[in-house]
């Protein structure tokens, strides 16, 4: 029988003290370094994917996780996918919470030659509370990213993927931030409406 998530509905707010000082005893620099990996990674969108990394981790905190594991999965979460051969005992000798992480980082990680909607399709029926949350916040952090990318074709594919597979998933862990990738989703959308990309598709 499948696990049945809470749905967090809380609006974040400014961190108060507890929630910082619950932040500053976590232990993030260490797997920060190993992230730092993926600065020679450039994005479509511009930048790379450690910028990518800490993003990720910061709308996580923007949304009010301050959960160990989960802000220091964002921290590498796209190492093992997107550096070949990385060494993934270095994940599992960091700390005592070592082997948590790299358990999540393996549940948002796309095996090689896996088709991206099994992947996806695998969070939604499989995926922990805790995959599902990282999952919407990279998705988010990529959606922004999208702004940035002039290829309507490309823009219109995310869009129909995120619709397809990320709604429902934040739809279940995260009200507030399924409201945000609606948001992101309607944005790009009308770029392409704007700039004529959908109306010249509709008309062929």
């Amino acid at each position: 029988m499948k696990e049945k998530y809470q749905m967090n509905v809380t609006k974040p707010g400014q961190m108060d003290r507890q929630a910082m000082l619950q932040l500053k005893g976590i232990f993030l620099a260490p797997y920060m370094q190993l992230a730092t990996a993926l600065i020679g990674k450039a994005r479509f969108a511009g930048g790379n994917m450690f910028r990518h990394q800490i993003d990720t981790m910061g709308i996580l905190i923007d949304y009010g996780y301050i959960d160990s594991v989960l802000l220091k999965a964002a921290c590498i979460h796209d190492v093992i996918e997107d550096i070949p051969g990385f060494d993934q005992k270095l994940i599992l000798d960091v700390d005592e919470e070592s082997s948590d992480v790299y358990k999540l980082v393996l549940e948002v990680t796309k095996r090689e030659g896996q088709k991206k909607s099994e992947y996806l399709r695998g969070i939604i029926e499989h995926g922990s509370q805790r995959a599902k949350v990282l999952k919407c916040a990279d998705r988010i952090s990529n959606m922004i990213s999208l702004g940035f990318v002039t290829d309507p074709a490309f823009i219109e594919r995310y869009c129909d993927e995120t619709e397809y597979f990320i709604l429902p998933i934040a739809l279940e862990v995260d009200y507030n931030m399924y409201q945000e990738l609606i948001d992101l989703v309607i944005s790009r959308r009308k770029y392409l409406e704007d700039s004529g990309y959908i109306n010249r598709n509709q008309n062929k």
